[in-house]
């Protein structure tokens, strides 16, 4: 999708249509609060005419409500704008491997399956089972000692076997006392797509995500 800039300082054209629009409908209801106050001070009892506070106080209205409409009109085009300037810079993203929580198994052309973790300590050992789409651990991956922060692992398919719906489960310890890992994959970038002023990636085997979730990306 590409941003119009052909109008006035390279700004979209839609941005500039519904800032005009907001002004036509700001002028309407300027005019129509100006119509009733004549009316009104047409009509207003002699013996009791209204005061120029009043006045006043009636022509500040109609600027504050006037004002804040526009504000209001210009705030909602800008962030539009923004937008679709995000999300036309994210299609650079399609085709990229990125990095987020969940313990999906990512097999390479080559059947290799790669998945990772986090710790936030360091860990005397750390397994790593691979599981079958059944439930069933296929193997377990000793790591070892880890020290605290971000670890990947590598584990080959069997050849001949299925790499649909494989995932992993990490357990670590320190010692005798068990660590909670954070769980990370990665997946391939198919498609972007904005909802709401929010930026969605729709990944190969995780489906529509939000991109706040990528942690990295390569």
């Amino acid at each position: 999708m590409a941003i119009d800039t052909t109008g006035t300082g390279g700004i979209p054209n839609n941005l500039l249509n519904q800032t005009k629009t907001a002004s036509d409908k700001s002028t309407e209801a300027s005019d129509r609060f100006l119509k009733l106050l004549v009316t009104q001070m047409q009509n207003q009892d002699p013996l009791n005419p209204m005061d120029n506070a009043q006045v006043t106080s009636q022509m500040a209205q109609i600027n504050t409500v006037t004002g804040i409409e526009k504000l209001n009109t210009t705030v909602a085009g800008l962030n539009s704008g923004f937008a679709q300037m995000q999300l036309t810079q994210s299609v650079g993203l399609v085709g990229h491997s990125v990095l987020l929580e969940g313990n999906k198994l990512g097999v390479s052309s080559t059947g290799v399956a790669n998945g990772g973790f986090e710790l936030s300590s360091k860990a005397t050992t750390v397994n790593v089972d691979i599981i079958g789409p059944n439930g069933n651990v296929l193997d377990t991956v000793e790591m070892g000692a880890q020290t605290a922060g971000q670890h990947g692992f590598e584990w080959k398919v069997p050849e001949g076997m299925s790499s649909a719906g494989l995932t992993f489960k990490v357990t670590a310890k320190s010692g005798s006392a068990p660590l909670t890992p954070t769980h990370l994959m990665t997946d391939l970038v198919d498609a972007v797509s904005s909802k709401d002023g929010i930026l969605n990636l729709q990944l190969r085997n995780s489906g529509d995500t939000a991109y706040s979730k990528v942690r990295a990306l390569s």
